[in-house]
């Protein structure tokens, strides 16, 4: 029932935003806050039925939506969707918080985000996966379109028609293997799926696996997005309005992600075995060329986009490490992203209120007159660069350990963009912070921003000395998941030609 609230309760505050406060904004912002804060109650309350065991589905819902062909309304929570959804629901509700000074419409996108990226999360029928995939494309199309502010070269209405084609485009083919899978397997039902494939009742052939395979592979690294399918990400991220950048680089990558790992890896486990190799040559690639290039950025938000490109690197390279510390770190670190990036652009987003740009040339010595705003952008740097005792190094290490076990020279290069990060992040943190004082002072956090960093900043502590409150639930599911691949894997057994008898060979 909680799960069922959780995309239910953003739905009708979309409605309700749209509808009843179209006309007055600090009423639909009270509704949309009202809202989001119930939405994240709702996520955690899914944490004691999840916690009693990770790999069953807990508040499970399955209706019967269309008789023919079999679609259902069917979604549950694990140990690998719960932090997920947790993360979107806070996440949603700091990008509420602020945007105070947004009208109705605004703020009715953003729930309605919220409610398709908990879908995606949740979905256990292949058909309202997809459903709910491409109903995350529409709020953000608006939000851009409408209210996305030109950046340098980039343009809004640029940003937001290269966002679309890239994101729809790559998920067609995705469909056209969800319908394949539907008329060989008689069902969309994900759990159906991999209990006749347990059972030996249904199976795909190598041949069949390849295609299938890359389809599905395609959308999710358009939506990670992973190096060469990276191109529409720079310029959306840095003309979107800093509550759906939040969003966009805090939970969309994470669609991508997911997928890989929940649908990708045990649906056709030869096929990702087989393109294993290449796959990691590209999250190497993203890890380094996003991290080379955030070094040179003039613009913070772009800065910020690179950097999640070349982390979100690591996650592919840990989920295709095929090893369970490396599906721990990727799937640890899809949360703990999501709390640093977020918090990095938020903070991107106040500093870009104060002086109507996100260059880094407009700033220096901001540390001054805003210390708190230092300080706290200063923690989330470090949060994500890898420091010890913060979360994203727990991730990190895990991945980078998991990945050394399959091939150490991989996991040694993918360590060199962990060293790059810290070079961007805290030259950037320089120039902004700590540079030249500049002519008029910056205003430090107010109560409202203060209020909405701080739960942020707290978990990323949290979660970097604690990684044994969260980690668990997640490790279970990635060792069922790693059982998985080992289905519908064709073995060859090779037996060693018999020995000739010697007395035979002589005649006796």
């Amino acid at each position: 029932m909680f799960l069922l609230l959780a995309i239910l309760i953003p739905v009708l505050g979309f409605f309700a935003c749209m509808t009843l406060f179209r006309r007055n904004s600090s009423t639909a912002f009270t509704a949309a806050l009202a809202a989001s804060g119930t939405t994240l109650l709702a996520a955690l309350a899914l944490i004691p039925a999840v916690a009693q065991n990770p790999t069953r589905l807990s508040q499970a819902i399955d209706i019967n939506w269309i008789p023919y062909p079999p679609i259902h309304f069917s979604i549950g929570a694990d140990g690998l969707s719960l932090w997920l959804i947790a993360a979107t629901a806070l996440l949603t509700l700091i990008a509420v918080l602020s945007s105070a000074k947004r009208d109705a419409s605004f703020l009715a996108w953003l729930l309605l985000l919220e409610a398709g990226i908990i879908g995606v999360f949740s979905a256990q029928d292949l058909f309202l996966f997809y459903v709910f995939f491409e109903l995350t494309l529409v709020p953000c199309l608006f939000l851009m379109g409408r209210y996305g502010k030109d950046s340098g070269r980039a343009t809004s209405t640029g940003a937001t028609v290269r966002f679309f084609i890239y994101t729809f485009a790559g998920s067609v083919l995705m469909l056209a293997a969800i319908v394949y899978l539907f008329l060989k397997s008689g069902t969309f039902d994900f759990q159906n799926i991999m209990a006749q494939m347990a059972a030996g009742s249904f199976r795909l052939s190598p041949a069949e696996q390849m295609p299938l395979f890359l389809a599905f592979f395609l959308a999710f690294a358009v939506k990670t997005p992973l190096f060469p399918f990276h191109a529409w990400q720079a310029d959306a991220y840095a003309t979107a309005p800093s509550p759906l950048g939040i969003m966009m680089a805090g939970l969309m990558g994470k669609l991508g992600t997911y997928g890989l790992l929940r649908f990708c890896l045990p649906l056709f486990p030869n096929a990702a075995r087989d393109c294993a190799g290449w796959i990691d040559a590209l999250a190497i690639i993203a890890i380094l060329y996003g991290a080379l290039v955030a070094i040179v950025q003039p613009n913070l938000k772009r800065l910020l986009a690179f950097s999640s490109l070349s982390h979100l690197g690591f996650i592919v390279l840990g989920v295709f490490s095929f090893h369970q510390n490396g599906l721990d770190g990727a799937a640890y670190q899809m949360v703990c992203h999501a709390i640093t990036t977020g918090a990095l652009f938020l903070l991107a987003g106040y500093l870009e209120d104060r002086k109507s740009s996100s260059e880094i040339a407009s700033f220096g010595g901001v540390a001054t007159s805003a210390p708190w705003l230092a300080t706290a952008f200063l923690i989330a740097a470090l949060a994500s660069s890898g420091l010890p005792a913060l979360n994203n190094f727990v991730g990190e290490f895990l991945i980078l350990q998991g990945v050394a076990f399959t091939g150490f020279p991989a996991a040694a290069a993918a360590a060199v963009g962990v060293i790059l990060s810290a070079v961007y992040l805290l030259w950037s943190y320089q120039r902004i912070f700590l540079g030249p004082k500049p002519e008029a002072a910056t205003a430090d956090l107010s109560g409202t921003e203060t209020l909405a960093v701080a739960p942020l900043l707290l978990l990323m502590i949290v979660m970097g000395v604690w990684s044994g409150g969260f980690l668990p639930l997640q490790s279970a599911v990635n060792s069922k998941i790693l059982q998985q691949t080992k289905m519908n894997v064709e073995f060859r057994v090779e037996t060693p030609a018999p020995t000739p008898n010697p007395e035979a060979r002589n005649g006796n």
